[in-house]
């Protein structure tokens, strides 16, 4: 309906006899006579003296399109993935929730690109957001650009993978039964195929371990509220004692503890001894060796685990029973033949147990640093609530030297939701999360996780239906075969399906750990296709182990400083150490190796480019600047794909072949020019992207 916003008086023609909603009188002004019909009734309202704006209120159909529009939107939104993206990590997320219901109206129409807003403001205080460019004439080209070469590029590996192209027989037998008509798929990557095939298996796995819990903590129910000393609740209407915490981690680590051995005896069978050995003889050289002896002994144990696992071959019972018995056909060898028959769902343990490495590493250093501090002072210096601390505070708080135990520990390591494979969350978080529930976790926005799950799981799927670019790769192809677009915008489509691929198990574990009341960091927020920077790639790609790498790496290290050229070589170096560990971790392979290296040395150019181009020098001339910064982005984002194309996708070799297939003939350069047309487009709506981002006051660092 629509009213004159001082008396609420409605136009004849708006009213019910005429119409229901304004579709209705949007579809009346077909006819000459329905526009003056319309002007006449506006200039009655007018002459009886209204001559305030009309407001437009809408209908029951355009209420209920807008609410599914509305939830739509709110599903691809920052919070809705983590509102560790939304909100600073010094705040109790608590503490954003009350904020938020008091001034949502504020915060949907905040823009801190307006002057005097209390935004963050730059030198010369103007605001550092700045207004929206997406209703710009610049912007329409880009829309045109993006309408044009979208499609055109999803064309392009489509049509070499089509039966008719003459390469189709050499790959055709990587290809499988799809689900889409008259297309096969390519599920010839093993890590996805894998996990497709687990996917109903994980489902249940999802529904089945929640309700074991409840009925868990049915049977054994937590003591009634204790009247024990504990901190001033500070007006949280949950109240939560120090006591209920306690009685909360005992029941939910019991539980852990115990679905541990269940789990583990499911997944691996008689491997899951060689599992617990491990956690063992780390738990024993944190807690058993002096403190000064726990970094190093740390370190050298756990970094000889992930060669000895690669070397080893997981350590197979046959050929340790060979070793101690030589003599074939013994007793001993027909055991640990038949044991090693027994190896669970998944007889390879060792390849997924690098992500256990790093909670091993996570338990014994956080140990470490326990010892030097005073978990009770920490809080009450800066009068913190443990039932409602901070996301930095939970992994910084060192917990309670009892809490530090062998059943936390395993209960920890082995925490189902993310042991297979993430995403990383520290112990002290962990114990943090076992004794009060954190409040970022909510049902709606588990629901629409758990949508958007389902939708990058249907983006691999057609995706693969359509692209066979993994399967070309992988049938001996004569690279020479193929145009510097194909080769390109192939390798383009292999590392949006390597990161689809890893987001999709990242996800759905971190799902699960949602579901059953633990909230891990989210490992992937940008596209791959929205990174203009390779230091702010590295903070998004992974972000758990990023985290992870900057709290037991890269901080002991000495971080990073650009103080002096000494600074900066230092930095350098460390960035050198922690990418050396990234690839090693990884996989023990020289292509890795190169990969990681590779990374370090493509990241100079861009933090040398900061140094000489500061954004403060030119704040006189915003749009030079972020012209300058697309022509830069523009060169590091090439340097980054071919990084990024030798570590996962087609190796040295291949990428010789893309260089030398666009540097050969003319045709070659006439497409790198377009590509990187393409490209600078692509940029500039990536840092729109972000300007959005900060008018809302949303600052992130990737």
């Amino acid at each position: 309906m629509i009213s004159c916003n001082q008396c609420g008086r409605t136009p004849e023609i708006f009213t019910e006899s005429r119409v229901t909603t304004s579709q209705d009188v949007f579809g009346n002004l077909n006819s000459h006579s329905s526009v003056l019909f319309l002007l006449s009734s506006l200039y009655k309202l007018r002459r009886s003296g209204c001559d305030q704006s009309l407001h437009f209120s809408p209908g029951p159909f355009e209420a209920s399109t807008m609410g599914v529009f509305s939830y739509i939107r709110s599903i691809y939104a920052l919070d809705t993935i983590d509102t560790r993206f939304t909100n600073s990590s010094a705040t109790p997320y608590q503490t954003v929730l009350n904020k938020r219901a008091e001034n949502a109206a504020a915060y949907a129409k905040r823009d801190d690109s307006i002057p005097g807003t209390g935004g963050k403001t730059d030198h010369s205080g103007r605001p550092v957001a700045q207004p929206s460019k997406w209703n710009t004439p610049e912007f329409y080209i880009y829309y045109l650009v993006f309408i044009v070469i979208v499609p055109l590029m999803f064309w392009v590996t489509y049509d070499v993978s089509r039966p008719s192209h003459p390469n189709y027989p050499k790959f055709e037998r990587w290809l499988s039964p799809g689900w889409v008509p008259g297309r096969k798929i390519d599920i010839s990557d093993a890590q996805y195929r894998t996990f497709r095939d687990n996917v109903p298996y994980l489902a249940l796995l999802l529904v089945a371990h929640p309700l074991l819990r409840k009925l868990y903590n049915l049977l054994r129910p937590v003591a009634s509220r204790s009247q024990g000393c504990s901190p001033k609740p500070s007006g949280n209407s949950a109240f939560v004692s120090v006591a209920d915490g306690e009685a909360r981690m005992e029941q939910r680590a019991s539980f852990d503890y115990g679905f541990t051995f269940i789990f583990l005896g499911a997944m691996h069978g008689f491997s899951a001894l060689k599992i617990i050995l491990i956690l063992y003889i780390n738990f024993q050289l944190a807690t058993g060796l002096p403190r000064k002896f726990i970094p190093a002994a740390t370190w050298i144990f756990n970094i000889a685990i992930l060669f000895a696992n690669e070397l080893s071959d997981g350590y197979r019972f046959a050929s340790m029973t060979a070793y101690i018995s030589p003599m074939q056909g013994g007793f001993l060898n027909e055991m640990g033949t038949w044991m090693d028959s027994y190896g669970g769902i998944m007889r390879r343990w060792e390849i997924l147990f690098n992500i256990t490495v790093l909670r091993l590493i996570s338990f014994n250093l956080d140990y470490y640093f326990s010892l030097d501090a005073k978990t009770g002072s920490h809080l009450e210096k800066k009068q913190l609530d443990p039932a409602y601390l901070s996301e930095r505070d939970r992994v910084k708080t060192p917990a309670s030297p009892k809490d530090y135990s062998l059943r936390n520990y395993i209960a920890y390591a082995i925490y189902a939701p993310l042991y297979l494979a993430g995403p990383i969350i520290t112990f002290n978080d962990y114990v943090s999360q076992l004794k009060y529930p954190a409040a970022s976790i909510e049902t709606a926005r588990t629901v629409k996780y758990g949508i958007r799950f389902l939708m990058c799981l249907l983006a691999i799927e057609l995706v693969l239906h359509f692209n066979y670019c993994i399967a070309i790769s992988k049938g001996s192809p004569i690279w020479s075969d193929y145009t510097p677009a194909q080769l390109s915008l192939m390798s383009y489509f292999n590392l949006h399906i390597l990161w689809l691929k890893l987001l999709l198990p990242w996800r759905f574990f971190r799902l699960w750990a949602l579901v059953d009341g633990m909230d891990p960091p989210e490992n992937m927020l940008r596209c791959l296709s929205n990174n203009p920077s390779t230091v702010a790639f590295w903070r998004g790609w992974h972000k758990s182990y990023n985290r992870w790498l900057i709290r037991y790496i890269y901080v002991p290290l000495g971080g990073a400083s650009s103080k002096t050229w000494i600074d900066q070589v230092r930095t350098c170096i460390n960035y050198a150490l922690v990418f050396t560990f990234v690839a090693l971790w990884h996989d023990i392979s020289l292509n890795l190796l190169v990969w990681g290296w590779l990374i370090v040395l493509f990241m100079m150019p861009e933090i040398v480019a900061g140094l000489l181009f500061p954004r403060r020098k030119w704040e006189n001339n915003l749009f030079a600047y972020r012209v300058l910064c697309g022509i830069g982005v523009l060169g590091n984002l090439m340097l980054m794909m071919m990084a990024n194309l030798v570590g996962f996708a087609v190796g040295v070799d291949g990428l010789k072949s893309i260089i030398h297939g666009i540097f050969k003939d003319w045709s070659g350069l006439i497409f790198l020019v377009t590509a990187c047309s393409a490209l600078f487009v692509g940029i500039q709506v990536m840092f729109e992207v972000r300007e959005a981002e900060m008018r809302k006051g949303i600052f992130l660092k990737c």
